[in-house]
């Protein structure tokens, strides 16, 4: 049988795949090494970038609004500009978290849980960069926030 053609960029992954294979597969005494720490300071840094890029366009398209004297025209930008305000505020916040992953990777704690100090694992950083805490440590704090939620409304 003939084999189909394909063309070499299909039949390679991506670079940040790739990379992502390669650190996955590290053993685990090789944890937080200097080609880890850089890989995820670098999707930190890309990371930032594109979240600054998107703020910068949220303004810019707010900026250039011109006021309607249609009052539903005026109503429906109001509530698009709301919902983007919201969205502004998520990504703001996001930009913290990374800049505080920097410092993290700055100061040696990166990869490392806040509560426990244990690793919190490839995988997870690769899911979210930002985090702080392992998935153990996050599970008892949301635990503890429903609990605490939930005793408020009684």
């Amino acid at each position: 049988m003939n084999k189909p053609i394909t063309t070499a960029l299909t039949q390679r992954e991506s670079p940040d795949k790739a990379q992502e294979a390669k650190i996955l597969a590290m053993p685990a005494c090789d944890y937080m090494n200097d080609e880890q720490l850089a890989f995820f300071r670098q999707r930190l840094l890309d990371e930032r970038h594109e979240v600054e890029m998107h703020l910068k366009e949220m303004k810019e398209v707010i900026a250039s609004h011109e006021r309607d004297s249609d009052e539903a025209d005026q109503a429906s930008f109001e509530e698009e500009l709301r919902l983007s305000l919201r969205q502004a505020d998520r990504e703001s916040r996001l930009v913290n978290n990374i800049d505080a992953a920097l410092r993290r990777i700055d100061n040696g704690d990166y990869g490392y849980c806040e509560e426990t100090a244990e690793p919190i694992g490839i995988a997870r950083l690769l899911f979210r960069p930002t985090a702080r805490l392992s998935i153990e440590a996050k599970e008892r704090q949301e635990s503890q926030e429903h609990h605490y939620r939930k005793a408020r409304w009684e």
